[in-house]
């Protein structure tokens, strides 16, 4: 059994297991936009026969993670720019209105988890992990927006984030110098908080972070 097998575990069926492995690599950029899909190869590596791999591949087709061509057979989408875009939009404004109504809930102890958070964000920029500084952000964020009041806008917070985990975006893997950027933005709006400040400053700071790690990515995109 190969290390993969055993990390999937025996829990759930094997098309499940099949499914949360494959997702997850797609997710993580292990298989990246465009890569070749072989069910034999994947069922092997996953110690499981072909059957429940191709179940696991017709699910991730139907969520868009996978699509068929031609002569070639499964092959992992590509990021949907638009989508991307729609998405970050959205959720800056819905982040920035969690953001500033969580703030006069948010105590010193919520602020040290954060700012503990934001730290190893900055130790992360040492030997930059794309993938675990994304991780680490969506962290950071949680903890400021988690005590907001509205579960409606929570919700769709909640929305966004998962639907840039399903575009595979770890926006920080193209773009990496606006790392750098993030963590010091992060501590501004910590000081902004702790300082007191009024619920549309807090907000539009929320939003500009938001804005500014999209502007960072578009400018690449353009660059290619």
């Amino acid at each position: 059994m190969t290390e993969t097998a055993v990390a999937v575990g025996n829990t759930g069926s094997k098309s499940e297991q099949a499914y949360a492995a494959v997702k997850a690599r797609i997710v993580d950029g292990t298989y990246s936009p465009g890569y070749r899909l072989v069910l034999a190869t994947i069922a092997k590596d996953l110690g499981v026969s072909v059957v429940p791999v191709r179940e696991a591949i017709r699910r991730l087709e139907a969520e868009g993670l996978v699509k068929f061509e031609r002569n070639v057979g499964a092959t992992v989408a590509g990021i949907d720019p638009t989508e991307y875009l729609y998405t970050m939009q959205t959720l800056s404004i819905v982040e920035g209105a969690a953001t500033a109504l969580s703030a006069p809930l948010i105590d010193s102890v919520t602020i040290a988890r954060a700012r503990a958070v934001n730290e190893d964000m900055r130790e992360c920029l040492q030997h930059f992990d794309p993938v675990r500084f994304t991780h680490l952000n969506q962290d950071f964020h949680s903890i400021l927006f988690e005590h907001c009041p509205n579960p409606h806008i929570l919700d769709l917070v909640h929305r966004g984030w998962n639907r840039l985990a399903s575009l595979r975006s770890s926006t920080f893997r193209f773009v990496p110098g606006r790392a750098h950027e993030s963590v010091d933005e992060h501590e501004a709006l910590l000081r902004l908080i702790e300082a007191g400040a009024g619920a549309e400053e807090i907000e539009k700071a929320a939003r500009q972070h938001r804005s500014a790690t999209l502007d960072a990515y578009l400018a690449q995109a353009k660059s290619i």
